[in-house]
């Protein structure tokens, strides 16, 4: 059978090394471009928007890219509908300095780990979670 197993998308298995590292490629060009505000879009160059994670298809050409604005200085939606809105000129950008058979569609998703660190933060942030915390553990009704 030889060559034909090849092509079956890898079961149980993780990304292959090619994924790893096409993806982290998209990441640091993605993160660069927006950076740099290359994207002729004032809505998208207002925001700052971290990419936390790039995963790869078996067959690298969906890119599933995983942001987040900084600390939450516009909602997730709003950065992925600007994102989107800017897919094909970001997706110009990935290709440019890549050497990939077929330019990797690129969609946007929100990046859950930093929500749960915001969170986390929000939590601490919180007064009377503070309160909770800075009290000492001893009974009410002292006299």
């Amino acid at each position: 059978m030889g060559a034909m197993s090849s092509n079956r998308p890898s079961s149980g298995q993780g990304p292959s090394q090619r994924q790893l590292r096409v993806g982290e490629l998209i990441r640091r060009t993605l993160s660069d471009v927006l950076n740099r505000a290359e994207i002729h879009d004032p809505d998208l160059n207002a925001m700052s928007i971290t990419v936390g994670e790039v995963s790869m298809s078996n067959d690298l050409k969906v890119a599933t890219v995983y942001v987040m604005p900084l600390m939450g200085s516009v909602p997730v939606q709003d950065a992925i509908a600007a994102l989107a809105r800017n897919k094909a000129e970001l997706r110009h950008r990935v290709v440019k300095g890549m050497t990939l058979k077929y330019a990797p569609d690129l969609r946007f998703r929100p990046d859950e780990t930093f929500d749960r660190l915001d969170e986390t933060r929000r939590l601490f942030a919180d007064p009377t979670v503070q309160r909770d915390i800075e009290t000492p553990d001893t009974p009410d009704g002292e006299d």
